[in-house]
């Protein structure tokens, strides 16, 4: 199991500034916001296939404010630094999922953000603070993603975050690209 350094376990978000957004912890406001993200099909063709209904999204804003409670990591909300407006969600999480093979305790990376800032870079950006922050905080900070093989995007993004493919694995019936990177320090 990936725990956090007992000297720096946190129950929120912890604020992360980057060049051009604020990450934070997400709060029950952002749930309009994320009903929109999760219901476009640029965001969700190759996460879910589908779009989520408000009840599923609030389910998931509630297990990203619950991932800090339990577990000392999870995802932030993000907002364009210029705006203030909520432009998505990244981080990292342990789903449970009904992959085979597992994917064990080690932390899933995932990255969701409107399609308005799609192609600037931002996930690169994001995510390469949010892997800073789980280098220096937790114990085992080696992390995996899983990206559906035909989101070339996604895919680019995390090899230039360090990630590397591991193996194919079955994910909802469909084969899935794991990918993992190693912690500094690992």
């Amino acid at each position: 199991m990936t725990v956090m350094k007992p000297e720096h376990r946190v129950h929120q978000a912890p604020q992360i500034v980057t060049a051009r957004t604020l990450m934070r912890a997400h709060r029950p406001d952002d749930l309009d916001a994320m009903v929109a993200l999760w219901a476009d099909e640029r965001v969700t063709r190759f996460i879910t296939g589908r779009a989520s209904t408000r009840s599923e999204t609030w389910s998931r804003l509630l297990r990203y404010i619950g991932h800090w409670q339990a577990l000392g990591f999870g995802y932030w909300a993000v907002e364009d630094r210029e705006t203030g407006r909520y432009i998505g969600e990244i981080g990292f999480a342990d789903f449970k999922r009904e992959i085979e093979p597992s994917l064990g305790s080690v932390p899933e990376a995932g990255w969701a953000l409107t399609p308005e800032v799609h192609g600037r870079g931002i996930a690169t950006e994001v995510m390469s603070a949010a892997l800073d922050w789980t280098d220096n905080y937790l114990i085992e900070p080696d992390t995996v993603c899983i990206i559906d093989p035909e989101h070339e995007a996604s895919m680019q993004v995390a090899k230039k975050l360090g990630y590397r493919s591991s193996h194919v694995a079955l994910f909802m019936d469909r084969p899935t690209q794991v990918m993992a990177r190693r912690g500094r320090g690992s």
